[in-house]
């Protein structure tokens, strides 16, 4: 596709502003505490944007979009709307632990409640998704946006993705990161809601869009349903929601940072907020592409985004440079997800492995330094990787591939949390039991759903768990360490403002029931 000089100078100035802005407001960055936790004093508007930013990405933009327009209709936001509930969860009982520990990175916090194996162990884990697989993934999903959008060589197009994503991460951290995920953050949720006001301008107003796709308007399908029956979404998706959310470091990083609880639980609230735009920003559009374009969309759903911008929005000076700014918007919500795996993934690295195993004293002047160049290392990885990426069906294999961690790592953290007396030995079980217990399953039941072979996998861990602790229980708890530079009081507005965002998905479920 072809685009107006005003549109890709809308697209270049998008970037050119981020990037400056971004490198701006992190131009002091010296501790390893301010390069990856953005000096421990973010506040709750920039922890909200930058985990919508980190979030959603063209998996949503596409994937999502395309499912509505498919056989799927509005369920498809379930994804989201249930990972609301669980992220409101994880504000009010999962946070509050981490900050007390005052811990880096989702690993450590194992360490002080099993043993050093326990941290060693998912450190390993998570390098090996972050850098084998979600960074190139990203990078991939990122240049293919731009390569149907611009036409432009694929393996171009992933490295100028990586290179913008690297230009302000590796320089300032994660305060760079969260910066520029305001930006990124906002204009991705109002460029998808401007679609979806031209959507309804379009097809006649909201009735006629009511009326004319009732049948795909339903959060609720049947549960012989082939791609979505509602028992996926009531009994599937707790253990990788979970995982995600709250214990995933590339989304919980900035949670970490938080100036203080209040700040941190605040900010998570608001995420889960925003969350709950993405139905109208994303999944409605999708809909409305079905309706207004069903011939272009024959056979091929996850065109539907892209065919809605194309065919609604005009270019050059009639539209105001609109296309180029949507077209940045998306482009964003790629680069700030890959922004945030890198920073994340040379935090893990550097923190968890390289300070904990291989230099204990290096200086913090050299820790930064290690993350800078780690970040640009990952990049590399990821960009020569990606191109190759689109024959291996990746997005299907990165879905099955996170049944190999998530239900451990959940059940060794939730066991630890409700089992004061759990020992270093159930941690470790839970751990190392997980690839071989999801690897046999995934082997002998490959047809089975593999949400399924996560409840399974995590249910035989919690009784593995269970038989280590009743064998070897601690004498007494084990005491964690306790931050004392931050302000851990609790706001009772937390807890009234999860129960209203809770209340908006229950009642969103019923509308479209």
């Amino acid at each position: 596709m072809s685009l107006h000089w005003l549109d890709i100078s809308v697209f270049v100035a998008f970037f050119a502003v981020v990037v400056s802005f971004s490198l701006l407001k992190s131009r002091k960055e010296e501790t390893s505490e301010d390069y990856f936790l953005a000096g421990r004093g973010l506040r709750w508007y920039l922890i909200g944007f930058s985990i919508v930013a980190a979030n959603i990405s063209t998996e949503q933009f596409v994937g999502m979009a395309g499912s509505a327009a498919g056989n799927v209709g509005l369920a498809v936001s379930g994804y989201q709307l249930l990972g609301v509930v669980t992220i409101v969860f994880v504000a009010l009982f999962f946070l509050p632990r981490f900050l007390r520990a005052g811990i880096y990175t989702m690993p450590e916090y194992l360490e002080y409640r099993y043993h050093p194996a326990a941290r060693g162990i998912m450190a390993f884990y998570t390098m090996v998704i972050y850098v084998g697989v979600l960074v190139a993934a990203v990078l991939y999903s990122g240049g293919l946006t731009l390569h149907t959008i611009f036409d432009m060589d694929l393996t171009r197009a992933v490295w100028l993705v990586g290179f913008i994503a690297t230009l302000y991460t590796a320089w300032g951290g994660l305060s760079a990161v969260v910066w520029a995920d305001l930006f990124q953050g906002s204009a991705l949720l109002f460029g998808g809601l401007l679609t979806m006001v031209l959507g309804l301008v379009a097809l006649g107003g909201p009735a006629n869009f009511l009326s004319g796709s009732a049948d795909r308007l339903h959060m609720v399908l049947p549960a012989d349903h082939p791609s979505l029956p509602w028992t996926v979404l009531l009994l599937g998706l707790w253990i990788p929601n979970f995982y995600y959310c709250g214990l995933n470091q590339f989304i919980v990083q900035r949670t970490l940072a938080a100036k203080s609880l209040r700040e941190g639980q605040l900010g998570i609230l608001f995420a889960a907020a925003l969350w709950l735009i993405v139905p109208f920003a994303v999944v409605m559009p999708g809909i409305m592409a079905w309706q207004l374009y069903p011939d272009q969309l024959a056979g091929a759903p996850d065109k539907a985004y892209p065919t809605l911008i194309r065919n609604l929005i005009p270019e050059g000076w009639s539209g105001l440079g609109m296309k180029g700014f949507i077209f940045a918007a998306i482009s964003g919500a790629v680069i700030s997800t890959l922004a945030s795996l890198l920073n994340s993934a040379s935090t893990i690295f550097t923190i968890d492995l390289y300070k904990r195993y291989w230099q204990p004293e290096a200086t913090q002047r050299f820790l930064v330094g290690t993350g800078r160049v780690l970040t640009v290392l990952f990049m590399l990885v990821g960009c020569v990787m990606a191109p190759h990426l689109g024959r291996f069906g990746v997005f299907n294999y990165i879905q099955e591939f996170q049944g190999y961690i998530s239900p451990g790592v959940l059940a060794a953290f939730v066991f630890g949390f409700v089992v004061k007396r759990a020992p270093p030995a159930a941690g470790i079980v839970a751990l190392a039991l997980n690839p071989p217990v999801y690897g046999l399953l995934h082997w002998w039941w490959g047809d089975m759903a593999f949400l399924n072979r996560m409840a399974i996998t995590f249910a035989v861990i919690l009784g593995a768990m269970a038989v280590v602790t009743a064998a070897r229980p601690l004498a007494e708890p084990k005491e964690l360490p306790v931050r004392t530079d931050i302000d851990l009081r609790p706001s009772p507005l937390v807890a009234w403002l999860g129960g209203v965002v809770i209340a908006a998905v229950v009642a969103f479920f019923v509308v479209f029931w």
